[in-house]
């Protein structure tokens, strides 16, 4: 409420006294004539202008309770709000892995590792990966400091992250894989092992799907964030929708797969045919599209029907909650890339995957497998490789 002045708070002023010819006060004589003792010297008063200037100040100021009260109420409000920008920020505090800074904590009887190499999907794969061969083979695992900050802020991981000058101060023994499970990989020796390469396959882990499941348990608040989104597309419909969830991936992918890997992203024709067999075997669909490349999607995702909706404010998004909404839907078509693979195995559901996607030949094929890449279950559709055939091998 505003501070305003009460208008007597104003500075008071004494009455003048009499002086004598001496110029000091004259002591006033006593109604029976004896005359009083002289009054004592007063000490010398401010002048009225500062007097009166102070006198102003004080009216203008709050008392020291109001001020008191303001800054805090001030504080608190500082408080509460930089708690809801923190609960809204992934962070690598939560649910966080143990981190050993001392190479004492690693066991005598040896750890394994793997390397911390490519983005999300990738991160993923190989923790899976180095989770289940671990587990295959009486070891402990530990994961670089490096995968422990991608994966921490977005899962409930639980393998603990070697600090990293901890890590380099082991003599590891390198370990290479292929994308695939092979039969040796169940005898691997060595007390301290270091994984290496691009594991990403089902066919390392999918035994302990229950396990890899829990271990890729989203933080609540990205759980929450990307459940309260489907919640308003579901409000906003006559009858109990069915959520798809759609990953394009483009990116540098425009480049290499064309350049390098002789192969094709998917198009537009590929995503109308993934979305009708949807349309086809559910009442209300509701196609939620993410991507790298969300202004290709635009131009090229027929959402004419009402029932596609592009996530976000419709632009591209962060990694870790696009994910986070597309594990929230109830079955997904997906494109290329391991990002995909794993928002399609958490989703669980029906999955649409691009296949076919590179001409014969093609160098992707030696380190590429479809069989060890997609689950049994889930439904292919072939790419259109005109535009391989017409720029050649």
């Amino acid at each position: 409420m505003p501070l305003v002045s009460h208008p007597d708070h104003r500075p008071r002023t004494s009455e003048p006294m009499e002086t004598t010819k001496e110029g000091r006060a004259g002591a006033p004589e006593c109604p029976h004539g004896v005359p009083k003792p002289p009054a004592r010297q007063p000490q010398a008063r401010w002048p009225r202008s500062f007097k009166a200037a102070s006198g102003g100040l004080r009216s203008a100021c709050p008392a020291c309770s109001t001020v008191y009260f303001l800054l805090f109420v001030f504080s608190l409000s500082t408080v509460f709000h930089c708690h809801l920008r923190l609960a809204s920020v992934p962070a690598p505090w939560a649910h966080p892995a143990p981190v050993l800074l001392v190479q004492e904590h690693v066991s005598q009887e040896g750890a394994w590792t793997i390397n911390s190499r490519g983005r999300l999907g990738n991160h993923m794969g190989q923790y899976a990966t180095l989770y289940a061969l671990a587990k295959l083979n009486g070891q402990a695992a530990f994961i670089p400091a490096q995968m422990h900050s991608v994966l921490a802020p977005i899962f409930q991981i639980s393998l603990p992250a070697l600090h990293r000058a901890v890590a380099s101060s082991i003599a590891w023994e390198d370990y290479p894989l292929q994308d695939w499970m092979e039969e040796r990989y169940r005898h691997i020796s060595g007390r301290y092992v270091r994984l290496t390469g691009y594991p990403c396959s089902w066919t390392f882990y999918h035994h302990l799907r229950a396990d890899i499941l829990r271990e890729f348990t989203l933080h609540e608040h990205l759980r929450r964030r990307a459940q309260r989104f489907l919640g308003r597309l579901a409000a906003r419909r006559p009858r109990p929708a069915t959520f798809i969830g759609v990953h394009v991936r483009r990116g540098d992918y425009v480049r290499v797969m064309p350049r390098v890997w002789k192969g094709v992203l998917a198009d537009r024709g590929y995503l109308q045919r993934a979305l009708d067999w949807f349309r086809a075997r559910h009442h209300a669909p509701v196609f939620v599209v993410t991507s790298d490349d969300m202004a290709w999607c635009h131009g090229n995702i027929d959402s004419s029907q009402g029932d596609v909706v592009f996530a976000g404010t419709g632009l591209q998004g962060s990694p870790a909650r696009d994910l986070a909404l597309l594990t929230q839907c109830n079955h997904t078509v997906i494109t290329i890339g391991t990002f995909g693979f794993w928002a399609a195995y958490l989703a669980g559901g029906d999955t649409i995957y691009l296949a076919n996607f590179t001409l014969p030949g093609s160098p992707f094929e030696l380190v590429f497998k479809p069989k060890a890449a997609f689950l049994p279950e889930w439904v292919g559709m072939a790419a259109d490789l005109g535009q391989a055939l017409e720029k050649g091998p």
